[in-house]
C-alpha cells in the first residue's frame, strides 16, 4: 500500500504541475486596456505607424526590385469557413451594333469579401462581449449598411519594414505538426538563426509552412493548425508591430490548448492592442527564397463600415 500511496502522490504531483503551467488566459477589465495608447478617440490603432518614415524605412530595403506576391488567387478552390462562399458568375453584356463592334465581359461575385481568401483582420471584426477596440460598443456603431466607426475603409495604404520570422526552417521541417503551439522562443531564436530583430511599426509575418494544404487539402487546413499561443502573442504585441500576419488561418494555433478558450489571440491583437491581422498568407515563395526582410506593401478595400478585406500584400526586395 505505501507503494501504491507513493505512487499516486507522484502522479498527482505531476498532474498538478502540468495544471500549474496550463496556459491560459481571460480578458483584461475595460479600464485595463482603455482608452487605447493612441488616445481614446482612435479608430487606427497600429495603424498610426504608417507614416512617411515607414515608407522611406521600407523603401531602403529594396535592392533588386524584385516583387514576391503573398496573397493567394481567389476561387472556388479555396478553403473556407461555414457559410462563407466566393462565387463568380460571368457577366455577357452585349455586342454593340457600331462599327468597331465593341463587345465586353463583366462578373457579379457573391462573396463575404471581407474574410475570404488571403484576408485582413479590422477591428470590428472582434469583440470581448459587446466591445471592440477602445472599448465602443458594438451596439452603438452597428447598422445594417457597416459600422459606423472603425470600418476598415480607415486603415488605407500600409507600407512599412516586413519581417518573416521562418518557424518552420527553425524547426527543420517544411510544415509545423497540427495545433503546434509557436512559442516566444521559437519566435526569439527563430529571429536568432536569421540575424535580425523586430522594430517597431514592422510588419511581422510568421511562416509555419501550413499554407502548403491551400486548395490541396482544404478539410485539414481548416480543422486545425501551428500558430502563436497566447505568450508568443503578447510578446508581440509588446513589440508594437503595424501589423502580424501568417500562413494559416486564424494566425493563432487552433483549437487552443485551453478548450476552455476560443482564438484567445484574436482578442489579444485586435480588441486588447489594436493590431491588425492577416491571414492565410502565401509564403512559400518568401520562404524558399529566404527572404526574411523586405518592403511590405498592401491596402485593403475601402469597404465603408467593412469588418475586415480580401487582400493582395506584395514584398519588394
Amino acid at each position: 500500500m505505501k507503494h501504491v500511496a507513493i505512487a499516486l502522490t507522484v502522479v498527482a504531483t505531476i498532474g498538478w504541475t502540468a495544471l500549474a503551467h496550463a496556459q491560459t488566459w481571460r480578458p483584461p477589465a475595460d479600464n485595463q486596456r482603455c482608452p487605447s495608447k493612441w488616445g481614446a478617440q482612435d479608430e487606427r490603432g497600429s495603424g498610426n505607424h504608417m507614416k512617411p518614415e515607414s515608407v522611406l524605412r521600407a523603401k531602403d530595403l529594396i535592392r533588386t526590385g524584385e516583387v514576391i506576391e503573398l496573397g493567394h488567387v481567389l476561387g472556388a478552390e479555396m478553403p473556407f469557413f461555414g457559410t462563407r462562399r466566393f462565387d463568380v458568375h460571368t457577366k455577357r453584356t452585349f455586342m454593340n451594333q457600331v462599327s468597331n463592334r465593341r463587345g465586353s465581359n463583366e462578373e457579379l461575385v457573391v462573396s463575404e469579401i471581407g474574410q475570404v481568401g488571403t484576408q485582413f483582420d479590422g477591428f470590428v471584426h472582434q469583440t470581448i462581449e459587446d466591445k471592440i477596440y477602445n472599448c465602443a460598443k458594438v451596439d452603438d456603431i452597428s447598422t445594417r449598411g457597416g459600422f459606423t466607426k472603425f470600418g476598415v475603409e480607415k486603415v488605407g495604404s500600409l507600407i512599412t519594414r516586413g519581417v518573416l520570422i521562418d518557424v518552420a526552417a527553425l524547426k527543420g521541417v517544411d510544415m509545423l505538426p497540427d495545433t503546434y503551439e509557436i512559442t516566444v522562443q521559437d519566435l526569439q531564436q527563430a529571429l536568432q538563426r536569421q540575424n535580425m530583430t523586430l522594430r517597431p511599426g514592422d510588419a511581422v509575418i510568421i511562416h509555419t509552412g501550413w499554407g502548403r494544404l491551400w486548395a490541396k487539402d482544404n478539410a485539414r487546413y481548416v480543422k486545425t493548425c501551428p500558430g502563436i499561443g497566447v505568450a508568443a502573442a503578447e510578446w508581440l504585441a509588446k513589440q508594437d508591430p503595424m501589423l502580424v500576419g501568417s500562413d494559416n488561418w486564424p494566425v493563432e494555433v487552433a483549437p487552443n490548448p485551453d478548450p476552455q478558450i476560443s482564438l484567445p489571440v484574436h482578442q489579444i491583437m485586435l480588441v486588447v492592442n489594436g493590431i491588425h491581422l492577416l491571414e492565410n498568407m502565401k509564403l512559400d515563395e518568401l520562404a524558399a527564397k529566404r527572404v526574411h526582410q523586405f518592403a511590405f506593401v498592401m491596402q485593403p478595400l475601402k469597404v465603408k463600415g467593412g469588418s475586415g478585406s480580401t487582400v493582395a500584400p506584395i514584398a519588394i526586395r
